[in-house]
């Protein structure tokens, strides 16, 4: 099932990508004039309708020995998926800085790259292959390693409390929900005081969501896909509570509710994302904001 993998469409060439919220239809007659709007409200039969096809594909549940399977071999299954795909699905996501303005580059190197380079680890899944393997990929600046979110027992290669920004870009969504807790625990205290955690992830009654067949409902809102590889479908509300229990402050928490369209094939597709910057607190009397930032943990998958 491909399609239910995230979708973060590029920009039409020679088209600059704008940020959230500040494209708006008004007209429908002009619905593929672009190839995607934003903020579009949902009708009250649209909302029931999405809410029925949910209800009817959560029955029947997946057995409880394939679901301990998809746990136990959850890198398994995503280290299958980038050897097919490598990187040739996931599009560019030049909206990265246009969303999330802290990522700004800063030229300046830190002392935390030669401690980084002492910790290196050899195992290498193909996702972190590709990355290392890209033509921007700079090891002055950069470090890809290989970590589980959900394995307690296992220590970052980050010292505590060192970090400006960690990125989560449709991370959380393929962690089992009970153990989505913990995860961003151990993660907000890699943050600095003043750092920010920066999410971008699947909503509730996404397109993707709404695909799925009876029979690859592991539980409420969790699926498996044709590939092994699972996906959870949040609410704003679940995430503020992740946040906030992991003692983080909420700057913004907002939905994506997108239309793109298939200009090509006339064709409308609904999206929901959720966007999500929560920062650490800054210590009494610590000052200002902090500056730029200059050490940043990114994920774009789960290992």
């Amino acid at each position: 099932m491909a399609d239910s993998h995230p979708e973060c469409a590029s920009a039409a060439v020679g088209e600059k990508r704008q940020q959230f919220g500040s494209r708006f239809l008004s007209d429908p007659a002009r619905v593929f004039h672009h190839n995607a709007w934003d903020n579009v409200e949902w009708s009250e039969e649209q909302a029931a309708a999405a809410e029925r096809k949910v209800q009817e594909n959560s029955t029947p549940r997946v057995c409880q020995e394939k679901q301990v399977d998809y746990e136990v071999n959850a890198h398994k299954y995503w280290n299958e998926f980038y050897k097919i795909h490598e990187n040739g699905f996931f599009k560019d996501r030049h909206w990265l800085f246009t969303e999330f303005p802290e990522l700004a580059p800063n030229p300046n190197h830190n002392d935390l790259n030669d401690w980084l380079s002492e910790n290196k680890r050899s195992e290498v899944p193909e996702a972190i292959e590709l990355v290392r393997t890209n033509s921007a990929y700079d090891p002055r600046r950069c470090f890809a390693f290989v970590h589980d979110l959900c394995d307690e027992d296992a220590t970052y290669p980050v010292p505590g409390g060192s970090l400006d920004v960690i990125i989560l870009i449709f991370v959380l969504s393929a962690v089992v929900p009970d153990k989505m807790q913990k995860a961003i625990g151990r993660l907000s205290r890699l943050l600095k005081p003043g750092g920010m955690m920066l999410l971008r992830d699947y909503g509730r009654y996404d397109m993707a969501q709404l695909r799925f067949k009876k029979g690859q409902c592991l539980s409420e809102s969790f699926y498996v896909r044709g590939d092994g590889t699972r996906v959870y479908f949040f609410t704003q509300e679940e995430l503020d509570t992740l946040f906030t229990t992991a003692g983080l402050e909420k700057v913004q928490n907002l939905v994506d509710r997108r239309l793109q369209v298939n200009r090509g094939k006339q064709l409308t597709m609904y999206r929901v994302w959720i966007q999500c910057k929560y920062r650490k607190p800054l210590v009494s009397g610590a000052g200002p904001e902090p500056p730029v930032p200059d050490r940043i943990l990114s994920s774009s998958a789960v290992f």
